[in-house]
């Protein structure tokens, strides 16, 4: 995907924008489970996802890690440049969860054409009120929905991104995606197990009743 893919205002632009966003933006390759971006680092800038998956993720008081959102072809990461955003303080980190490309646009450009384009200004602004809108829907799930549950419905999601009921993911993997415990996972996915929902094995997790999983689930 070429940059100007991710924008669909960027027949808004003037050429000198456009070039302006071409030019600086870098092509770049990770492996996957490298981190990319840490909360303390300094403004790494946007993230504009060609191929692969990344994983953005914050750290609790314990130490714990919890999952905001996953980040896939054509999306778009602005909590990676959120200094070019004002009173923005967001400690967040970004791994690959897949091997991954992307194009990386500096925040200093970003911000240059930002400032002088109110439709590029508007379409930042609702990139990020619709990450914002995530995590308070993911808070709100923490907050009243049971850990069954919410496990029920991490592994449909996980279902669907890799397009496969078998998943191949520990349950420390799927304990940092949550942000509660191995132990709290591995009994409620044995329950699953016993209710005939998944079979277990060591490393993967093989959907067996997707239909029944999505009722637990409350979708």
């Amino acid at each position: 995907m070429e940059v100007f893919e991710y924008f669909p205002v960027w027949d808004k632009l003037t050429s000198e924008q456009q070039n302006t966003l071409s030019r600086s933006a870098l092509r770049r390759s990770v492996k996957a489970g490298s981190l990319i971006y840490g909360g303390e680092k300094e403004c790494l800038g946007l993230l504009l996802v060609s191929s692969g998956r990344l994983r953005a993720y914050i750290f609790s008081e314990d130490g714990r890690e919890i999952t905001l959102y996953r980040l896939v072809e054509r999306d778009i990461c602005l909590f990676s440049a959120s200094c070019m955003i004002n009173s923005i303080q967001f400690a967040i980190s970004i791994e690959a969860e897949k091997d991954t490309e992307f194009w990386l646009i500096p925040p200093d450009m970003y911000k240059k054409v930002m400032e002088d384009s109110a439709p590029l200004s508007n379409y930042t602004n609702q990139v990020m009120a619709d990450r914002f809108s995530e995590v308070m829907w993911l808070i709100e799930q923490i907050m009243w929905k049971s850990v069954d549950r919410r496990l029920a419905g991490f592994l449909l999601e996980e279902s669907a991104l890799e397009e496969s009921r078998m998943l191949m993911i520990t349950h420390e993997k799927i304990a940092n995606h949550m942000g509660t415990a191995r132990e709290v996972v591995t009994r409620m996915l044995k329950y699953f197990q016993n209710e005939g929902l998944v079979a277990l094995s060591r490393g993967k997790i093989e959907i067996l009743d997707e239909k029944r999983l999505t009722e637990y689930a409350g979708k």
